[in-house]
């Protein structure tokens, strides 16, 4: 039976794009994985600084309001002092003791609630030295994130600055590189990469073994695979075997 040139050609030209493609994800994995966790470690730091800032906003607000119930209080024992001092005037004036014992009750309430005043006042002056205490803990906490979030970012930085040329070459290339595989392949070839560890979806035959699993691959399945009639995957990985690699190694 002969075969149609066409459909060679074609095919080898699939799995020449996915080489290609493939090639060019693993640059850009290796230039990520220099990188390592360090853009991981300065989102999570921003974040850790967001919530001791909030965290502080907090404990401002809580503390402005305690303020205001102190000022608060203070006006109410200064009323309740005024209005003992006219008791008093008018105890001085009363025609019975009917009258002089009906002051003096109205006098009790004004000195209780000068106590309780006095007592909320307390209170609330020791809930601000506590938040005061726990702002100062969490300021302390939050300028040694502060301080590693600049040296992060800082080394993150110099990381990037030493690969961002070759990575911005790399990701124009891959844009072009995508353009002429067929969008089944290319969802393929991204499944594929997604499920393994090293990135590895296309992969070559060397020394008679998948280059991603490293099983072996009979010699009839080597030869379908450099005939290139068809897209052939590893049947133990799944990675698509885009080649054979004839060289010897001395």
């Amino acid at each position: 039976m002969i075969s149609n040139p066409s459909t060679e050609t074609t095919v080898a030209s699939k799995l020449e794009a996915l080489l290609n493609l493939q090639r060019l994800d693993s640059q850009l994995d290796e230039i990520r994985r220099v990188r390592g966790d360090l853009p991981e470690e300065v989102r999570d730091l921003e974040d850790e600084i967001a919530g001791y800032e909030v965290r502080v906003s907090k404990f401002d607000e809580e503390i402005q309001s305690l303020n205001d119930q102190i000022k608060q209080r203070k006006q109410n024992a200064k009323d309740a002092d005024g209005l003992i001092k006219k008791y008093e005037e008018q105890q001085q004036n009363v025609r019975n003791n009917r009258e002089y014992e009906a002051i003096g009750k109205e006098m009790e309430l004004q000195r209780l609630e000068i106590q309780i005043s006095e007592k909320k006042i307390k209170e609330a002056q020791y809930q601000i030295e506590v938040k005061n205490n726990d702002i100062a803990g969490t300021k302390q906490r939050l300028d040694e994130r502060k301080k590693d979030l600049a040296n992060k970012n800082t080394e993150l930085q110099t990381i990037v600055g030493e690969s961002e040329a070759d990575e911005k070459t790399l990701v124009t290339e891959r844009e072009q590189a995508v353009k002429p595989i067929e969008a089944r392949l290319l969802t393929a070839y991204t499944r594929i990469r997604g499920n393994v560890r090293n990135g590895l979806a296309v992969v070559t035959v060397k020394r008679d073994a998948c280059g991603g699993c490293f099983n072996t691959v009979p010699p009839q399945r080597q030869a379908d695979i450099i005939s290139h009639k068809k897209i052939i995957v590893c049947e133990h990985c799944g990675r698509v075997l885009a080649d054979v690699d004839l060289k010897v190694v001395a």
